[in-house]
Order: structure tokens, then C-alpha cells, then sequence
């Protein structure tokens, strides 16, 4: 069995996507995932596999929810490993929890434009993308950031984005 986490795009967000972590939790279970546990309401889940997880397994995972719930929201998947790895590659302070932000990619991206992604950063801010993470340093927030914002267009990949503070809950859930 291996240790992964799942990482959710837009769902309980503004009364939309409205998906309960119980009937998350019971999905992945028909599924066959075990040893699920879920933090927040906004789609972070940690759970053990006998299979690897792949693109097609995030796809089928998409589908199930939308059988059940009428949406097919975007995940993402990180084997314990690689999101240690994420963790360790981190390049900046993580002091203030809700400054910092991981940005995991759905790939590696092939045509990311770094010049868009430096002309966007406000005062204060820094990035760096290393492989299939963005990491973003937002002293100010990310609310109205325009990097933030437009980092996704930039990386030409889909992402979802979590604070430091969430990668961090994650990380204790994964036991890495």
C-alpha cells in the first residue's frame, strides 16, 4: 500500500461544487482507496492505494463524482513522496502560514511563460517553479494578487493551490 493525497479544484467554493467529505469519503471507498481522511471542507484527502495513481485514476475518480454529484471537479494526485519532495524544495519562509503557497501542477509544464509570471508579481511577492510546483511568497495575500490569479494562464497546465498551513496538516496526515 502507498501513501497519497488528493487534492481538490473548486469544490464547496462560493456554494458551488458542493461535495460533504462523508460523500467524498464513500466515493473514493466504492473506489477501493482506504485509510481516508479528509481536512477542511475544500477537498484535501489523504488515503493508501495497492495502485499506482495515475492520470487515468484521477480522471476516474472525476467521473464517479460527477455520477453521484452532477459535477467533475479536477484533482490531482501526489504520491507521499513526491509531496515530501515538494515540501523539502520549498524555497521560501514558512513563518506566516497564509503567505506562503504551493501551487501543485497537474504536469510538468512545457510552455510556461516566466516573463508573464515576473510581469505579474506585485511589491513583495516571489515565485519559483520547480518541476510541478509553483510556489508563490505573497506577504500581502494572494486575494488580490494578479500573479495568483494569473499564474494558471502562465503555467499552461491546470493547478490548485494550497497554503503553507494546509500543506503543512497534510504533511502530519501523511506521516512523512
Amino acid at each position: 500500500m502507498n501513501n497519497y493525497v488528493a487534492l481538490f479544484r473548486g469544490i464547496n467554493v462560493g456554494g458551488n461544487n458542493i461535495l460533504p467529505m462523508k460523500d467524498l469519503k464513500q466515493i473514493m471507498a466504492d473506489l477501493g482507496y482506504q485509510d481516508i481522511n479528509t481536512y477542511i471542507q475544500s477537498g484535501n484527502v489523504t488515503f493508501r492505494s495497492i495502485a499506482p495513481m495515475t492520470t487515468e485514476a484521477e480522471i476516474k475518480l472525476s467521473k464517479a463524482i460527477e455520477n453521484k454529484k452532477g459535477f467533475t471537479p479536477k484533482v490531482i494526485f501526489k504520491a507521499a513522496a513526491a509531496f515530501a519532495n515538494a515540501i523539502n524544495q520549498n524555497p521560501f519562509p514558512t513563518e506566516d502560514g497564509k503567505a506562503l503557497h504551493f501551487f501543485f501542477l497537474s504536469s510538468t509544464p512545457s510552455e510556461e511563460n516566466l516573463e508573464k509570471l515576473t510581469a505579474m508579481r506585485s511589491e513583495g511577492e516571489a515565485f519559483k517553479l520547480i518541476a510541478d510546483v509553483f510556489y508563490l511568497y505573497a506577504p500581502k495575500g494572494i486575494g488580490r494578487s494578479k500573479l495568483a490569479a494569473g499564474a494558471e494562464k502562465a503555467l499552461g497546465v491546470p493547478v490548485t493551490a494550497r497554503n503553507w498551513n494546509t500543506v503543512e496538516k497534510l504533511e502530519t496526515m501523511l506521516g512523512v
